[in-house]
């Protein structure tokens, strides 16, 4: 038996799907991209985080730190006017008292470096002692707020006002006032310490902080008493709209967040601390430029790296896919051209029926399924009368239309999909009926017989005027003992019968009745 060109059990593309290959690996070559962005990802956020959390952790003790010079610094000028107003309640400021008070003050101002000068003023708001060598001659100050707050309440505990030009020399100060009351509770004048900002400017420039940074000083409320970089323009301006006061309530203690400042647009992190005995609030502001530059350049230099790789990656993808349908389409046309060879090797040219070839090999599939089965296994052998006359006659060419004719019968006469109508030879054909007894078989030779008159092809050559065909029949049930030769051969003899016996005809042979044979004729 010929060895088949190609066995069914093996597809082409059965052992390898191309689709899904190429399916898989963009779809693995996108996953490793993804995942390499996802890490590169949470590694710079991770790293974000720990330089945001670091530079809180240093805002946070610097503002310590300014919390407790500022409240060192409130704590040590209130308790001079602490003293001071205990004395001149006792022994009054009359005239004879004053030139020792000047003195005093004097000497007081001299022993602490962050004040500015210290003032006593009467219940109206005139000029009475000042630790400068000369007096005030000017107007008085009636309209401070920090004399009419004294004035309105009668606490005696320190307050603290918000930022003011002195009118002594004009440099600017942060009022610390005591209220001062007569022997019966009445009010009697203002004790004030005037703090210099410039001593909280040269505090602040102690520090080391980005050129964008920011370090202030400011009443709970948000007005502002000093800040560098020193702003004239700001100093006594409300900043409750501003960063940690619209966020952070004054009993939160502590705390900080990242915002962007109204007055210069720039993004920073603010940290607060409020000062315990006084109502002030210490803020220290580093941008979050200068934060992040070390992180902003790995940053720069991871996602370059990563995207170097993903465009390494992505090119060999794109490789490899390109590789993959060049093969997938080699593929599909050796598909198509094993085909084109399995048709030519499996069928004839000349009329498209099965060839001798895929015959002998149907031949050993059904004798083997007829056995296992033991089904009956039919075959028609046909052969067209009078061939040899009809090409003298007509020519080769006619007999080739002849044969193509025969052909198109026995195709639209084999209905099941499992019959197979071959050309034998020359103008001799086969069918070949699975699961077909010998009635069976006889009745689609005589419908095939039928068929080709009913065609009404000339052939002067016949003794009926026109083409016929004689047809021998065998139906058996296939044993392993059985020959396929033999199977042939009798099928054969049973178309010699019916040759033999006048053509244009239908024989049958089986094994239990000999030959018999039943001939149909136009007669």
């Amino acid at each position: 038996m010929p060895i088949p060109i190609h066995d069914p059990n093996h597809a082409p593309g059965g052992a390898l799907k191309r689709l899904p290959l190429l399916k898989a690996a963009v779809t693995f070559i996108a996953a490793v991209c993804l995942c390499l962005c996802a890490l590169l990802y949470f590694q710079l956020e991770q790293s974000r985080r720990h330089d945001l959390d670091s530079a809180r952790v240093a805002s946070a003790n610097l503002t310590r730190a300014m919390a407790q010079q500022a409240q060192d610094t409130f704590v040590q000028a209130d308790l001079v006017l602490a003293s001071l107003a205990d004395w001149i309640q006792n022994d009054g400021f009359g005239p004879s008292t004053r030139p020792r008070l000047q003195q005093t003050f004097a000497r007081r101002v001299q022993s602490l470096e962050q004040l500015h000068g210290l003032f006593l003023f009467d219940k109206n708001g005139q000029w009475v002692i000042t630790s400068f060598a000369s007096l005030h001659r000017g107007a008085g100050i009636a309209d401070r707020d920090y004399f009419k707050f004294h004035q309105q309440n009668a606490s005696l505990i320190a307050h603290v006002s918000p930022a003011i030009r002195s009118r002594q020399n004009g440099d600017w100060i942060i009022p610390v006032s005591r209220r001062l009351n007569d022997a019966k509770g009445n009010f009697q004048g203002v004790l004030m310490a005037g703090i210099k900002m410039s001593y909280f400017d040269h505090f602040f420039r102690s520090f080391n902080l980005d050129a964008k940074g920011e370090m202030a000083l400011a009443l709970s409320d948000g007005t502002l008493l000093a800040r560098r970089p020193f702003d004239e323009s700001l100093i006594g301006q409300p900043l409750a709209e501003e960063h940690i006061y619209k966020h952070e309530p004054s009993s939160a203690g502590a705390g900080d967040a990242i915002i962007r400042s109204a007055p210069d647009g720039i993004v920073r992190l603010y940290a607060h601390q409020h000062l315990q005995a006084y109502p002030l609030v210490v803020t220290a502001a580093m941008s979050e430029e200068a934060i992040l530059a070390g992180w902003y350049g790995t940053a720069f230099q991871s996602s370059l790296i990563v995207a170097l790789v993903v465009l390494g990656i992505c090119l060999f993808g794109w490789v490899f896919v390109r590789q993959v349908r060049n093969s997938e389409r080699i593929e599909a046309d050796l598909r198509k051209a094993q085909e084109a060879l399995e048709l030519i090797a499996t069928h004839d040219s000349l009329t498209g029926l099965a060839n001798r070839r895929l015959f002998e090999r149907a031949l050993d599939v059904e004798f083997g399924r007829g056995a296992r089965q033991r089904s009956p296994l039919s075959l028609i052998m046909l052969d067209i009368d009078f061939f040899k006359r009809y090409n003298d006659t007509y020519g080769h060419v006619a007999g080739d239309h002849c044969l193509a004719e025969v052909a198109k019968v026995l195709k639209s006469c084999c209905h099941r999909k499992a019959d197979l109508a071959v050309r034998f030879g020359g103008e001799e054909f086969a069918v070949l009926l699975p699961d077909t007894n010998l009635p069976g078989a006889m009745a689609l030779a005589e419908q095939i017989r039928r068929s080709v008159i009913d065609k009404n092809i000339t052939h002067s050559g016949s003794p009926t005027g026109y083409l016929t065909v004689s047809l021998g029949c065998h139906a058996f049930v296939p044993s392993s003992l059985d020959s396929i030769e033999v199977f042939i051969q009798r099928a054969d003899s049973a178309l010699y019968q019916a040759k033999h016996g006048g053509r244009n005809r239908v024989a049958a042979l089986s094994m239990e009745d000999g030959l018999c044979a039943l001939e149909r004729s136009d007669r």
